[in-house]
C-alpha cells in the first residue's frame, strides 16, 4: 500500500467482492441476475473505505481529467493526489466548524474543486446537496432553508445569488477575489494535510440530499445514505460497462443525480477515470477530436447531445468508445441506427431516478430491442402494477414501474427528507412506486410509456405523450415538442402538440400540413395529433424537463374560454 491511501477494511472487501463479481461476468446477464448479492454493511464511507484504498493501490492512476473545449487544454489529477487533497479539505471543513451530519449546498461547475469538496464532505461525514448553477436567488434560499444547510459553496461569480440566504450560513467562494462575509476556498491549501476520522461511518447515515426536478409538483428532497448511492451504483457501473482503467465521458451538469451516477460513484467503483469536457457552446466536431485524443472508452450522453452528434460527420471519430450509453429519455431509431452504422456499436439505454440507481438497463453484450430501456439490473426486483387497482401484473403487460420491497434494494433512497407522508405514499403496499408507466414484452424488456400523470385517454384509447412525441421528433421541422390532452366534448380529450420549430421553418399552414401528414404516416389512428400549436419555448424545470402539467393547465383554461387562436386543427387538413 502506498502512503497516499488507507488500508482495506471489512467493508472495502465486501464491496470489492460484489464489484468483482459484476466485472467477472461482463456479458453474462443470466448468471449475474442469479448470483449477485448486495454487500451487507453496518459501516461504510465511500471516500475512506473505497477511494482512499484504491488510491493506496494505484496512486498514479488518473482519477479525473478535465479538458477545455475552447483550446483543448487538459489537466489530470491522480487517485493519490485527490486522496491527499480531500484529506486536506476535510481538515479545513472541520476547522470551519463542520461536524458529521452538517449539510452543504454544493453549487459548483465541472472544476476539480467539485470532486475535492465532495470527497472532503464524505470524509467528515457531512451531507452534500448538489445544486444546479442555474438556480434563482429565491429558489436557492428556499433550498437552504428546506434542507437546513449550514454551509454553502459556490463560484465567486455567483455569490450575488446568495443575498436571500438565511444569516448564519457559512459561505465559501471558489475563485479570485475576496468577498465580504465569505470564506475563500484558497484558504483550504493552508489546512493540515492529515485527516483522521473520529469514528467509523454508520451505513445508514445521510451522505447526499437531492432535490427532484419537479416536473409535476414542487421538488421533493431525496435522502441517500452512505451506501444507497455510493454502493448502490454498482448496478449503474454494470449498465455502463465501465471497467478498471477505462476513460469514462459522461455529459452531464453538476447538481443532478445523473452527474453522481456517471461522474462520481460508478467510475470510481470501477477504478476508472472520470473524463470531463467543458464547453460554452457544444461543438460535435471538437468533442470527437477530444475523445480521439484522450482515447475515451465509455461514453454516456443525453438525447440532445446524440441528436447533435449525428448532424456532424461521425467518421471523424477514428476510435469510437467501446460502450455507448443514452440516458434521460429513449432515443428514436434514426439516431441509434446512424450511430451504429458509423461506429459499429449500439447505444444502450437505461432507467433510474434520483431516488435510485440504475434499475433497468440494456447491459453490455445483450440483445437490444430498439426503444426499450432494458431488463432489471442486478440487485433489483422490478414489478409492474396496475395503476388503478395496485394489482401486480405478470408476463406481457403495461403498468407502473415499481420495486418489490420484500427484496432489499440497497440502491434505493433512504427516504424523502423529513417528509414521512411522502415516503409512506411512495412505499405503500409493499412497493416503491416510481410514477412511471412502462410496457413489458415477452423477453422481459421494459419500454417507457410515460409518467402516470401524463398518460391520458382519448376516445377511450390510452395515449402516451412520450410515444407521440418520439414520432413528432422525426419530422425535420420539429426541434422540441410536448403532447398534452386538450379537453374535448366528444372524445373526452384530444391529443394536442406544442411544437418549437427548427431553424428555417415557419409557423404557418404549410408547416402544419406537413406535420399532420407526418403524423398520419408514423402514428396509429387513435394517436393522431388533433391540434397543433407552434410556440417559441416550452415550460421546463431547471433540469430542462418539460413541465407538461403547466401546459395541461393552460390548455384546460384556454378551452374553457373558447379561445382557438394560433392553433391548427387536423380536421381542416383532411
Amino acid at each position: 500500500m502506498s502512503d497516499t491511501g488507507r488500508p482495506a477494511t471489512a467493508a472495502t472487501l465486501a464491496v470489492r467482492s460484489a464489484r468483482d463479481f459484476l466485472l467477472d461476468h461482463p456479458h453474462d446477464y443470466d448468471s449475474v441476475m442469479r448470483g449477485f448479492r448486495w454487500p451487507e454493511l453496518d459501516h461504510f464511507n465511500f471516500a475512506l473505505d473505497w477511494f482512499d484504498v484504491v488510491a493506496g493501490e494505484h496512486p498514479d492512476r488518473p482519477a479525473v481529467t478535465i479538458v477545455e473545449q475552447s483550446d483543448g487544454s487538459a489537466t489530470t489529477w491522480s487517485y493519490g493526489e485527490l486522496a491527499r487533497r480531500s484529506d486536506q479539505v476535510a481538515s479545513w471543513l472541520t476547522g470551519l466548524g463542520m461536524r458529521r451530519g452538517d449539510a452543504m449546498i454544493v453549487m459548483l461547475t465541472n472544476t476539480i474543486q467539485l470532486w475535492e469538496v465532495l470527497f472532503g464532505l464524505l470524509k467528515v461525514g457531512g451531507i452534500a446537496i448538489p445544486t444546479s448553477t442555474l438556480l434563482s436567488d429565491a429558489d436557492l434560499a428556499w433550498r437552504v432553508e428546506t434542507a437546513d444547510a449550514r454551509f454553502a459553496i459556490a463560484p465567486t461569480s455567483m455569490a450575488g445569488r446568495f443575498h436571500l440566504v438565511r444569516p448564519g450560513t457559512t459561505l465559501i467562494n471558489v475563485g479570485d477575489g475576496s468577498l465580504d462575509g465569505w470564506t475563500p476556498w484558497a484558504d483550504s491549501v493552508e489546512a493540515p494535510a492529515a485527516f483522521d476520522p473520529s469514528s467509523a461511518t454508520p451505513a445508514g447515515d445521510t451522505s447526499l440530499l437531492y432535490f427532484t426536478s419537479g416536473t409535476t409538483a414542487h421538488p421533493k428532497l431525496v435522502r441517500h445514505t452512505q451506501v444507497s448511492y455510493p454502493v448502490g451504483h454498482l448496478s449503474t457501473m454494470y449498465w455502463l460497462g465501465v471497467r478498471p482503467g477505462d476513460v469514462h465521458l459522461n455529459i452531464s451538469s453538476p447538481g443532478w443525480g445523473k452527474h453522481a451516477w456517471s461522474n462520481f460513484f460508478s467510475p470510481f467503483l470501477a477504478q476508472a477515470t472520470v473524463f470531463i469536457v467543458n464547453y460554452d457552446r457544444f461543438n460535435a466536431e471538437k468533442l470527437m477530436q477530444i475523445m480521439d485524443a484522450h482515447a475515451v472508452s465509455t461514453f454516456c450522453a443525453p438525447p440532445t447531445v446524440w441528436r447533435m452528434l449525428i448532424q456532424a460527420d461521425l467518421s471523424h471519430l477514428s476510435r469510437p468508445p467501446r460502450e455507448l450509453l443514452g440516458a434521460g429519455e429513449a432515443l428514436n431509431p434514426e439516431v441509434i441506427n446512424k450511430v451504429r452504422d458509423a461506429w459499429h456499436s449500439t447505444i444502450r439505454d437505461g432507467y433510474g431516478q434520483t431516488e435510485m440507481t440504475c434499475s433497468l438497463g440494456n447491459t453490455p453484450g445483450q440483445p437490444i430491442t430498439l426503444g426499450a430501456m432494458g431488463r432489471p439490473m442486478p440487485g433489483y426486483a422490478v414489478a409492474l402494477l396496475d395503476p388503478a387497482t395496485g394489482e401486480r401484473l405478470e408476463g406481457v403487460a403495461e403498468g407502473e414501474i415499481c420495486l418489490d420491497l420484500s427484496v432489499h434494494h440497497l440502491g434505493l433512497m433512504g427516504d424523502y427528507f423529513r417528509a414521512p407522508d411522502l415516503t409512506a405514499e411512495a412505499t405503500r403496499a409493499g412497493y416503491y412506486h416510481t410514477g412511471d408507466i412502462a410496457a413489458r414484452d415477452e423477453q422481459g424488456y421494459f419500454t417507457y410509456v410515460g409518467r402516470a400523470d401524463d398518460v391520458f385517454k382519448a376516445s377511450d384509447y390510452k395515449i402516451s405523450p412520450f410515444e407521440v412525441e418520439n414520432a413528432l421528433m422525426l419530422h425535420p421541422a420539429v426541434s422540441e415538442c410536448a403532447v398534452v390532452p386538450s379537453p374535448d366534448p366528444v372524445r373526452g380529450a384530444a391529443p394536442k402538440a406544442f411544437v418549437t420549430l427548427a431553424a428555417g421553418h415557419d409557423a404557418d399552414r404549410a408547416t402544419a400540413a406537413s406535420v399532420f401528414a407526418h403524423c398520419r404516416e408514423h402514428l396509429n389512428g387513435y394517436q393522431l395529433v388533433r391540434i397543433l400549436e407552434f410556440t417559441d419555448h416550452l415550460p421546463k424545470t431547471i433540469s430542462s424537463k418539460v413541465r407538461r402539467v403547466e401546459l395541461r393547465r393552460a390548455e384546460a383554461e384556454r378551452v374553457a374560454s373558447g379561445d382557438v387562436s394560433g392553433q391548427f386543427f387536423y380536421r381542416d387538413f383532411r
